[in-house]
């Protein structure tokens, strides 16, 4: 069982782990251990309250299929034990995350101080790049 918050738990048996070949170099070893992770997490299925399952489905994710599945594959790791942590773990933030409502922006206006010491900037950083121009001198 995967607690999310108080009130939030995922059952194992809304999650489905399956062991994998990992990707990318590792020697003669990496063609016999399946030590990689493939987590299935179908949102629509699942005991999650609707507000989650709505925010899940509102995200562009490229994990999230089309039919409301989450597919994370956790391969970091040289155990079998610690990519499904880490496949849980990731579940566990994506959720959390989805769910988190940000405050609304207000939007602002600079200050009239702020205004005039951008200006005042500017008019010195001007003045320093005409210092640096050719000199011209006059014969007589």
């Amino acid at each position: 069982m995967l607690t999310i918050s108080n009130s939030v738990t995922i059952d194992e048996w809304e999650v489905e782990l399956s062991a994998i070949r990992s990707q990318g170099a590792g020697g003669q070893n990496v063609n016999k251990v399946a030590s990689a992770i493939h987590l299935r997490f179908d949102i629509n299925r699942s005991k999650l309250p609707d507000f989650y399952k709505e925010r899940l489905l509102a995200l562009k994710d490229s994990r999230i299929t089309k039919e409301g599945v989450l597919v994370i594959k956790a391969q970091s790791h040289r155990t079998q034990e610690l990519n499904r942590e880490d496949a849980l773990k990731r579940l566990k933030d994506l959720i959390l995350s989805a769910t988190k409502v940000n405050k609304a922006r207000r939007a602002t206006k600079p200050s009239r101080n702020s205004q005039r010491k951008r200006m005042d900037k500017k008019t010195k950083h001007g003045q320093t790049k005409a210092l640096r121009g050719n000199i011209k001198l006059e014969l007589k």
